[in-house]
Formats: C-alpha cells, structure tokens, sequence
C-alpha cells in the first residue's frame, strides 16, 4: 500500500483549512451587511415628486440606511410605471389611473390629488350636470389630467369639446364674453392657475379646474383669488354626490372629501364636506421585491420624512394607503405590498426570519464539511495504523525469508528494505504521536529483523558490522 502524503495530516493543513473557513464566514457576514441598491423611477419632471424622491435618497446615504436609491427620471408617470413593469426599475412612482403596472404593488401614497372645481357663488355651478355648455378653465400641462377629467364629465353624458387657448394678462379686454356652446358640451380653455381668477372675472371662462392635494398650498391661492372676485366673498365648490358609483365605474380613480372648514375664512369654506373624485400619486413596487426590502422601503420612507421635510413640502403629504383588514389589503383593486403591509402592522421580519433558510443552509453545509472533515481524519489515522501493521508484518516475514537465504546478496537486499521501512516509520512518529504498545510492536519488529539479517549474513559469510541497538 503507498506511503501517505506527508502534508495531509499536518496541522497547518488543519489551521488552513480553519482560516477558509474563517474567511468564508466573514464574507457571507459582509454581503448580509451591505446596503441594498434599488432603483426608482420618477416623475413627472415638473411634479413635486422629483424633489421628494431626491431628499428621500440623500436622507438614506446619510444615515447610513441599508437601502440605496438609484434616480431614474421620467417627462410623465406613464413612462415611470412602464418602467416598473418591463423590468428597467425596483420601485417606481405611479399614477394608477394613467398606467397600473402589471407587476406593482403599493407601499406609500406619495401624494392624494382631489378634483377642485372653483366658481363665485353668482355663476350656480355647484354640480356636474351644470357645467353644460360652460368654458372650464385648465392649467395647460399634464395629459393625465384631461384624460381623468374627460372620464368624469362623460359618466354624467357631457362631452368635451377640443381644449381652447385665450389670452391672458394686462392687455386682455374685460366683458367680451365668448360665443355660447351646444347645451351638453364642456370646453376647456388653457390658462395659467394665477389667471384663473382674472379670466372668470373678465368672463373668459366660468369657472376652473385643478387636480391638486386640497390642503395645499397652489389650492389655498386658487380659491382665495376667486373669492377675492366674488361680489359677496363666496364661491362654490363642484360636488360630485355620485362618487362612489363614479369609482365602481373608474376603480382606479379614488373618492376624496374635502373637509368643511378646509379653507379657512368666514363663514367657513367650504360650509359643508364636499364629496368628490381625484387620484394619487403611490410608490409602487415590484411583485418581486423581497418582502423584507419592501417592508424596510416603507419604513425608511415615514421615519425619515420629517428629515426629507426640510427639503420639500411634499414629504408632509406623504401616507400609508387605508385598509381595514390585510385580506382587503392584498386583493385591493390597487394591493400593497405584504412587506408593506408587515410594516404597518409591525410585524417585519428580524435577521434570522429573514435569513433563516439561508443560516439553515449554511449551518447544515459547516456541519456536513466538519463530519466529512472528520470522517477524513479517522479515515487516513485507519490508514496509517493499516500502514503500519503492514510494516510490521512485512518485518516479520524477512525475519523468516532471511533464515531461509544463503545468498549474501539477497540478504543484503533484505538489509536495505529493513532500513527503508524504519524510516518511514520514523517519518510517521514525526508527523504524529504513536500509542507506546503499536511503537513497541514495530521497534521489536525491526530489531528482530535487523538482528535475524545480521546472523544470516555472517552465516552466509559475509563480515557485516556491527549495528547498533
């Protein structure tokens, strides 16, 4: 049987093997650690979301969080949300009336956006049906905008008739009223927000639009510049009283109340709560996306808000989606996100629940690698007694081959096979320690042997020296 690898058994083979192990565990310990780079698109460009988005991923770096945002930014939400769906980004910010990705899920409502529809008190536009044959005035931007407006006046059977630009400004004469329109249709006049007050004053148009966050601050002007230009202070606020019939028939629009008393003055405006229609502006996720990194997005999202508050406004709007139960959450017509959900209903995942298959995993292969090491170990110590009682029966059998030779050359040959085994039991001693019963065995083996040799050789003839104990 061959001689064993003299570096097998050493303990520096052990002590490496110890150090690869080491190593290896740091390293999964590092890659656990590292922050997570997700990324986002954004828009609209001209939003207030850009700005949010931003701060929130400064507030990241700077505290050190393990998620990381990478911007991508986009002229318009359907670009961001197709975005989201075909792959090109983690998170995304989605108009869902505009484009509801496939693969998203919400975790945040970014910002909720009313329907407002402003009017003095003289013009008695109150509700839907009387905006017939009246001119809307809108702000010329968005496209998402028309198209949600467009939905709504045609569930109550009024056509919009193609956007119309008028003058605006100082040079703009005052009473010239425009020509009158067929009974069921609604025209929208493009017009900067700061002229809307001049414009229904001047009677260029009768009343105006915006699809904005009621509490803020474009919507608190708005509506103090056209009561500024109603004769007895008040103005009216459109009323949609059909709005949930009008969600059953656009599920992706959402019905909004405007509070009494929201704009302030006296007597309050508006007197009572005003029921209407508006979408939002949500962070969405990936189907995808760890529930663990999505629950960690939401939470970083709300705790670092009042830090991402100092760089802009639109952090104060955002919230968590309304839910009452979490079956109603995930089959939600727009659902959350279960880590979002986990989040809200603080039940997050910890270090091992979020790595415990993969602990479990390692665990199981260290304890395969340390049976099999040790399987090993006991296998080649086996093979190295196994070697050595081969020698020691190898020593017997020239103690007997040797009485039977009478030739000096044969037995010197025996002599020299005699001086290779012991040392290569001396070998063995050195690389570990032998029990004194087999080292016992093996040196009467060789002293027999050596002493048997020596006697036949001068029987045989030949003057051998000689050998010491």
């Amino acid at each position: 049987m061959p001689a064993l690898p003299d570096w097998v058994l050493r303990r520096e083979t052990f002590a490496a093997v110890i150090v690869a192990g080491l190593a290896a565990a740091i390293g999964a310990a590092l890659y656990f650690s590292q922050a997570t780079t997700l990324t986002i698109a954004v828009a609209p460009r001209d939003g207030t979301e850009p700005a949010l988005i931003k701060a929130y991923a400064d507030a990241l770096e700077a505290g050190r969080e393990n998620i990381r945002l990478k911007i991508l930014s986009f002229d318009d939400v359907r670009e961001s949300a197709a975005a989201l769906q075909d792959g090109r980004a983690d998170l995304a910010v989605v108009r869902p009336d505009v484009l509801l990705p496939k693969n998203g899920l919400t975790l945040a409502i970014l910002r909720d956006q009313a329907m407002l529809i402003v009017s003095p008190d003289a013009s008695g536009i109150t509700s839907f049906p009387k905006l017939a044959g009246r001119r809307l005035g809108i702000a010329a931007h968005r496209s998402a905008d028309f198209w949600l407006l467009k939905n709504i006046l045609a569930y109550y059977d009024l056509k919009l008739d193609a956007p119309e630009t008028v003058p605006t400004g100082p040079g703009v004469p005052a009473g010239m009223a425009p020509a009158a329109l067929p009974g069921n249709t609604v025209r929208l006049v493009a017009i900067d927000g700061s002229d809307a007050a001049a414009a229904i004053r001047d009677k260029r148009i009768d009343a105006f639009v915006s699809i904005i966050a009621a509490s803020a601050p474009k919507a608190r002007a708005l509506v103090e510049s056209v009561r500024g230009i109603s004769r007895n202070g008040k103005l009216d606020l459109v009323d949609v009283p059909d709005s949930d019939a009008v969600i059953e028939r656009f599920p992706r629009l959402q019905a909004v109340t405007v509070p009494a008393g929201l704009f302030g003055g006296r007597p309050k405006l508006p007197a009572d709560d005003v029921k209407t229609v508006g979408a939002s502006y949500r962070l969405m996720a990936r189907t995808s996306l760890s529930r663990a990194v999505a629950a960690d997005v939401t939470q970083h999202l709300f705790e670092l808000r009042t830090a991402a508050a100092e760089e802009t406004d639109a952090a104060e709007y955002v919230q968590a989606p309304a839910y009452d139960t979490t079956v109603a959450a995930t089959s939600a017509r727009i659902p959350i996100h279960p880590g979002a959900i986990d989040y809200f209903e603080r039940e997050q995942h910890g270090f091992v629940e979020r790595y415990g298959d993969t602990l479990y995993l390692l665990a199981a292969l260290a304890g395969g690698l340390a049976s099999a090491l040790a399987w090993l170990r006991q296998r080649l110590a086996s093979l190295r007694r196994e070697r050595l009682d081969e020698v020691t029966d190898r020593l017997l059998e020239i103690t007997d081959q040797a009485r039977a030779l009478g030739d000096p050359a044969a037995i010197a040959a025996l002599s020299v096979e005699i001086d290779k085994l012991a040392i290569e039991v001396v070998r063995d001693i050195r690389r570990r320690e032998l029990d004194a019963r087999t080292l016992a065995a093996v040196s009467i083996a060789i002293e027999t042997a050596r002493a048997t040799v020596a006697d036949c050789r001068a029987a045989a003839g030949e003057a051998v020296a000689p050998t010491a104990p």
